[in-house]
């Protein structure tokens, strides 16, 4: 699958999760436990990159690499909940790729923004 390929960019990453945050508060409905732990998961992505994104660089040595790692750990929950839910639109879709481009992970980003609702014709897809 055709995909972006960027470097580790955890500050931009952190401004993503906000967006991510964004839509989902919107698309909740319930108040279910899911969209619960769905908003805990969206809250400890955002808790995780928010000190990046305010430092306006990436960390030094392995911590980068290891805050990235965690960062994709959480947001492949975050799709999930939020395909099981059923509350994926296009520009959340958008955000996820691009949380994942930003984690050097662009492949992976490509096919779960999908999951998440981006529109596969979209002109801003690679």
């Amino acid at each position: 699958m055709a995909a972006f390929k960027l470097r580790l960019n955890l500050p931009h990453a952190g401004t993503v999760a906000l967006r991510i945050e964004h839509f989902v508060q919107r698309g909740m409905r319930s108040g279910s436990d899911a969209e619960a732990a769905l908003l805990a998961d969206v809250h400890a992505l955002t808790n995780l990159l928010l000190p990046v994104r305010d430092a306006g660089e990436n960390p030094e040595g392995p911590e980068g690499a290891r805050i990235a790692g965690e960062a994709a750990t959480i947001a492949r929950r975050i799709v999930d909940a939020i395909e099981k839910l059923a509350i994926g639109h296009d520009r959340l879709g958008q955000a996820v790729r691009n949380l994942f481009e930003c984690l050097e992970l662009g492949e992976e980003g490509a096919k779960l923004s999908l999951r998440a609702g981006e529109n596969p014709e979209s002109l801003l897809r690679p």
